[in-house]
């Protein structure tokens, strides 16, 4: 089993900056992949972006050049760095890894941006 804590979700204004993190515990394979999706009222969860444990990263085109993912390998823990919000930004942010067939999730953390 893997727990996820995320945390740093808020109330901002447009044009503002919040950073979100998430530290696993449990049993964690070296190989995995973290990261977040978010899920706005009314619409379906969607990526945000993701990393492996190797490097790798991949973005999603609406907040490509405004939100960086980021990882401490050794901590266990994701970053994700929210410049230049914008009020379409808002939803629930979700942590989540995958290693080998099993998927984890978090309890998500609210993220609104203000007009």
């Amino acid at each position: 089993q893997v727990q996820l804590v995320e945390s740093g979700g808020g109330l901002v204004q447009a044009g503002g900056s919040l950073r979100l993190s998430c530290a696993a515990s449990g049993t964690i394979f070296s190989d995995n992949v973290m990261g977040w999706y978010r899920q706005a009222p009314g619409k379906q969860r969607e990526l945000v972006a993701v990393m492996s444990s190797g490097g790798s990263t991949n973005h999603a085109d609406s907040v490509e050049g405004r939100f960086t993912i980021s990882r401490d390998n050794a901590k266990n823990t994701v970053y994700l760095q929210m410049n230049s919000l914008k009020p379409e930004d808002t939803a629930v942010y979700y942590c989540t890894i995958v290693h080998g067939i099993d998927v984890y999730w978090g309890q998500g953390t609210q993220v609104t941006v203000s007009s």
